[in-house]
């Protein structure tokens, strides 16, 4: 396998970590700042199971990273510039809006 489809992999595997709701409302959130998972919890309204293995996802893509403080966990943003792509994917809502 030549080197440009392993990394078309790569870059699908990232996608792929953000193609759940709770996911991309994750995003969103750490956006603004770290938060632990229990704030999380809260937010979204599942429970602290689910939201964890949300965030192993996005962690295993790369795209948040944790910090473990006593009995917490804290995440934040590990890339903040995959808020460009979900920028992007907010144009391309737009445009599709529009031609209709």
């Amino acid at each position: 396998m030549n080197k440009d489809v392993k990394d078309y992999r790569k870059r699908a595997d990232i996608i792929k970590a953000l193609a759940h709701p709770t996911r991309l409302f994750i995003v969103d959130k750490l956006a603004d700042g770290e938060l632990c998972v229990c704030k999380l919890t809260g937010l979204i309204g599942s429970d602290m199971s689910t939201v964890s293995k949300h965030l192993l996802v996005l962690k295993n893509a790369g795209i948040v990273e944790d910090d473990k403080r006593g009995l917490q966990v804290f995440y934040t943003l590990k890339c903040p510039c995959i808020l460009d792509f979900l920028e992007c994917s907010e144009k391309v809502i737009s445009s599709k809006k529009n031609s209709l």
